[in-house]
């Protein structure tokens, strides 16, 4: 492609939108523009690279005996209400685009396909005999986010593959799932980039199991934590490990002592001289449930520890039944305002102990009655320990469980952290690194065919649910992770392989004969030879050139300059900027050798 024909514009400064360097970048580089918040086009550079990034997740899915298929982007309303989501998505998470068309029928813009896929393996699938069944599209999906941001990291439009499979057992799911966990691998490392798999929350999708690909980068929204003989890897909202050993408390006895000014663990330990692993401190939440429910929770939790929030929305959500409820709405940290709505008397904020009583909140009907309490695992056998009186500026100290409290269901909701040991192997601790999330598989067992009647016949004529597995991986996503994990100061270093071309021709000086000839012959060449070749033959200044080159990060730059006299031409590297003087006749074979070695990694 010339340059000179092609729909190819840059520009000199950062855009205001842009927050992380990869978009900015993007931007710059004229492979994408914005139309509306969270929605992009993507102009001919981008769209090279989203195709190559489509072919590697194609070729590694045919590979593994998927099938693909498209399905389509508009949803009926009726197939997410048999799954139970369609108050989930268009109400509590709120990421689906729902409209109401001409029959008055309600639909949404698929986010993703659960719900199509089941009620289409329910019409197909009759007997054992067609099982396993693994099929695949790549196609547009859409999310209703409260904050796009980040380009095509968090848009409200962007591209994915995503892919169902269906099973007898949960034998043969784990053999698919392996599979997937092999082939996503293999598209992450042939996209060229540096990636960790991790232990994942299944979040809303669901399923006993899930594991996401990240691709390492500062700019991650994700926290990976690890350990470095690479036995446990897993997102921060799943991680599970092993907090420092509490130190031992210094208070012999119980007592209630007056802690003015000390609402913060910090400011708490300071007046007691004590350590935070001897503090138990709780906090309290606001759930609201499907049904209209609102439930008011208390955790308890070792000072130095954070509540994980997924976790607490995941127990919660198990416990929706115990309130006539299928799903939970929200989870929040009550505010003033919400506090007045039930609230019977002011909390004594900062203070709270685990045995609050229940008279705080006042009788309604919407309103549970009780505090729902839980412990988290790190409380658990804390002896003598400090907690709150109850009473605005008082503390108690010396307390234990059994005696002055009663110790609430033991769960693990805390936040696990760098520098704790793993529970896989305490001598070794665990490490962080942020990620970007490019890939998310999962076992979703039965719980989509159960819901919406999706069954087969097995060999002694036994009506069976389907056995299910859902695999997701953003094309899109990834394509941008690329460029967040490979840049610098001049541009973007796009690995070969995703390239959307693996070589630029550039012409200084195009009013040059020998230049131009020289140029045309060797793009000419280099195509023909399979090396993907731009030819930057526009009127604009060399200076200009060679900062677009660098800019767009097409891996190998060749200049037709003042060498051409010798027979020669200047090779660059992106990479590395590494610049070498190179016959002529030597180019392509040098160029074609080069991304061959690149392609085959």
């Amino acid at each position: 492609m010339r340059l000179s024909q092609m729909l190819f514009v840059t520009l000199r400064e950062d855009p205001a939108e842009a927050e992380i360097p990869s978009h900015k970048l993007l931007l710059r580089a004229g492979y994408i523009r914005r139309i509306a918040s969270g929605v992009y086009a993507y102009l001919p550079l981008m769209w090279r690279v989203l195709q190559k990034v489509s072919q590697i997740v194609r070729e590694e899915m045919n590979a593994t005996g998927a099938q693909e298929c498209l399905l389509p982007q508009l949803q009926p309303s009726e197939l997410w209400q048999e799954s139970g989501r369609w108050e989930t998505y268009t109400k509590a998470e709120g990421i689906m685009f729902a409209l109401t068309d001409r029959q008055e029928r309600q639909m949404g813009l698929g986010p993703t396909h659960e719900e199509v896929i089941t009620a289409i393996a329910r019409d197909c699938i009759r007997s054992y005999r067609q099982l396993p069944l693994h099929l695949y599209q790549i196609q547009t999906k859409f999310r209703d986010e409260i904050r796009p941001r980040f380009g095509l990291m968090r848009g409200r439009e962007f591209i994915m593959k995503d892919g169902y499979s269906f099973h007898t057992d949960e034998e043969s799911l784990k053999q698919t799932y392996a599979d997937m966990d092999t082939a996503y691998r293999n598209i992450v490392r042939r996209c060229g980039l540096a990636f960790q798999a991790v232990e994942a929350d299944s979040g809303a999708i669901g399923g006993s199991g899930s594991q996401e690909f990240m691709v390492l980068a500062d700019a991650g929204e994700d926290e990976v934590l690890y350990t470095e003989d690479g036995s446990y890897a897993a997102n921060v909202e799943k991680a599970v490990s092993l907090p420092p050993e509490a130190e031992p408390s210094p208070f012999a006895t119980y007592e209630k002592r007056e802690t003015p000014d000390t609402a913060t663990i910090a400011s708490l330990c300071d007046c007691l001289n004590c350590s935070p692993t001897q503090v138990v401190k709780n906090v309290l939440y606001q759930a609201v449930y499907d049904n209209g429910t609102t439930v008011l929770v208390l955790v308890s939790v070792r000072g130095d520890r954070d509540v994980n929030e997924v976790k607490l929305q995941n127990e919660l959500t198990r416990r929706a039944g115990d309130y006539d409820a299928i799903a939970l709405l929200s989870l929040t940290v009550p505010d003033a305002d919400a506090q007045q709505k039930w609230a019977a008397n002011p909390l004594p904020l900062g203070y709270i102990a685990p045995d609050l009583a229940d008279d705080y909140i006042a009788k309604q009907k919407d309103v549970a009655p009780k505090f729902l309490r839980l412990a988290d695992k790190t409380v658990e056998n804390l002896q003598s320990f400090v907690t709150g009186a109850n009473e605005t500026g008082f503390h108690v100290v010396g307390a234990n469980w059994g005696d002055q409290f009663t110790l609430p269901p033991v769960v693990d909701l805390n936040k696990s952290m760098a520098g704790d040991r793993s529970l896989k192997n305490s001598e070794q601790v665990l490490q962080t690194a942020r990620g970007i999330e490019v890939g998310h598989i999962f076992q979703l067992g039965t719980k989509y065919s159960e819901a919406m009647g999706a069954t087969y016949t097995d060999k002694h004529g036994k009506d069976k649910p389907l056995v299910m597995g859902c695999y997701g991986i953003g094309v899109s996503r990834l394509a941008q992770a690329a460029v967040e994990q490979s840049y610098d100061k001049d541009g973007i270093i796009w690995p070969v392989e995703i390239a959307p071309y693996h070589a630029i021709v550039t012409v200084p000086n195009i009013n040059t004969k020998e230049q131009m000839e020289a140029a045309e012959k060797l793009y000419a060449e280099l195509n023909a030879a399979g090396v993907e070749t731009l030819l930057d033959d526009r009127k604009e200044r060399a200076g200009v050139k060679f900062k677009d080159a660098d800019l767009i990060g097409i891996p190998y730059r060749v200049v037709t300059g003042r060498s051409i006299s010798e027979g020669k031409v200047e090779v660059v590297d992106r990479a590395t900027h590494e610049s070498r003087d190179m016959a002529i006749a030597d180019v392509v074979p040098t160029l074609k050798q080069w991304v061959e070695e690149a392609l085959a990694r």
